[in-house]
């Protein structure tokens, strides 16, 4: 095995060519009739309204971005973006569905036909893109991050992280800024899911003494600390609608104003933002401003979850375990590999986080349900070498994550009813779920 030792960069090793399956669209009725669609990447395709989809209609009854297609081994993956109409297969209208090469499908007064366009070798990607050791894996996933990482970070545009909860999107953020020419300002971290609606405003923009109640001095915003450096603007689709016109003119027009003051300040910042959810759909449902949508992604990196690169868990375990006792060993853990690659992770790399941490603490390993003995006595036994404060650290972390779930269950998923069962105020539920990766 080997180690993952921690040094500022690591270069990725050129890997086999790989093959593209392809995938053309054909419009078959409806306005666009007899416009084709083959993009050269091959494997995904987004359809819609909006400009900046692979396949643009003209047809007033498709939604700005209304579905998209994966083209896979197993067959066409078709999503829905939540359109407003909805996209038909027959009679029946899907959300999600796996279909054959071949397949009819309507949106709006469109009919599609879905074809198989053939396959094609892709080259491999650069043998020597240099990466944080904090994106750790050997899957071909984390290695085109690692390469998107490498390419925005050179230059000074608005990056959309997306991905699961738990997936390390602000480890890509935070990778990025340290690539890039900003390196050495500060990146300053905003998390809009969690703050009240009343506040948000102030907290990016600051305020002046007297704005608000409680005001009593003038404040610096996100914007106005991270001058010269970036913005990570997390959970970005929790951005309240009345506050995002006041973000879209910091992107456009550079400047902003305090809240309750009138002075116009500019500013040089780069703005990442990350989310959970799928923007386009959340633009459809018009809870997010399209023109906000096509600012925050000018470039766009989809992080993967962690249940389709199983390859990755050695090496992220192998890392855990380093950081936690200083040995790049799997030690108890090696026996479980199979076990922890079987596991579905809904939490993602921060789930699987808990788990090795929890397990060398508490000498076995518990997968939600399923517990078994690691090979080597949990640290907390007597005599262990472990200062006290980081194995109570740890297995309070473990008492929580426990807890939270039963907590959840319990609510039926509803985040307000969890708060009042557990009598906790749900803006501290909610940093509580995230930090344990149990926010869905």
């Amino acid at each position: 095995m080997r180690a993952v030792v921690d040094t500022p960069r690591t270069k990725l090793q050129p890997r086999p060519v790989k093959l593209v399956h392809k995938l053309r669209v054909r419009v078959e009725a409806g306005p666009d009739a007899g416009a084709v669609c083959a993009p050269d990447d091959g494997a995904r395709l987004a359809i819609g309204t909006a400009e900046d989809n692979a396949l643009v209609l003209t047809d007033a009854a498709v939604s700005r971005y209304h579905l998209e297609l994966h083209r896979t081994p197993a067959g066409i993956d078709v999503i829905d973006l939540g359109s407003r109409n909805g996209t038909w297969l027959g009679g029946v209208r899907v959300a999600r569905a796996t279909v054959p090469a071949g397949t009819q499908l309507r949106i709006g007064d469109t009919t599609l036909t879905l074809d198989d366009a053939g396959s094609s070798l892709a080259p491999p990607p650069p043998a020597d893109v240099p990466r944080s050791t904090e994106l750790v894996g050997e899957s071909e996933a984390i290695r085109e991050v690692a390469r998107l990482v490498h390419r925005v970070a050179r230059v000074d545009s608005s990056v959309l992280i997306q991905g699961e909860t738990g997936t390390g999107k602000e480890v890509i953020a935070r990778a990025i800024h340290e690539a890039s020419p900003r390196r050495d300002k500060e990146l300053v971290v905003v998390d809009c899911g969690s703050l009240p609606a009343s506040l948000i405003a102030s907290i990016l923009f600051g305020h002046e003494k007297g704005a608000f109640t409680g005001a009593d001095q003038r404040r610096a915003g996100a914007f106005e600390r991270a001058m010269g450096g970036t913005v990570l603007l997390d959970e970005i689709g929790e951005l309240p609608l009345e506050v995002q016109p006041a973000l879209l003119g910091v992107l456009e027009r550079r400047a902003f104003t305090r809240v309750g003051g009138s002075q116009s300040i500019s500013v040089d910042v780069r703005v990442l933002a990350a989310t959970h959810r799928d923007l386009r759909a959340e633009v459809n449902a018009g809870r997010f401003r399209a023109d906000l949508y096509y600012r925050l992604a000018v470039a766009k990196i989809i992080v993967p979850p962690l249940r389709e690169r199983a390859e990755d868990i050695e090496p992220l375990v192998a890392h855990f375990i380093q950081r936690l006792t200083g040995v790049a060993e799997l030690g108890p853990l090696a026996s479980a590999l199979d076990q922890l690659r079987a596991h579905p992770w809904s939490g993602n790399v921060r789930e699987l986080r808990n788990v090795v941490e929890a397990a060398l603490v508490m000498g076995e390993l518990d997968l939600g349900g399923e517990r078994a003995k690691a090979t080597t006595p949990p640290v907390v036994t007597p005599g262990a070498v472990v200062a006290y404060r980081d194995a109570r650290a740890a297995a309070l972390a473990k008492f929580e994550t426990e807890y939270l779930r039963s907590l959840i269950e319990r609510a039926g998923g509803n985040a307000s009813e969890a708060a009042r069962l557990a009598r906790m105020d749900r803006p501290y539920l909610l940093t509580l779920l995230r930090k344990h990766g149990l926010r869905s």
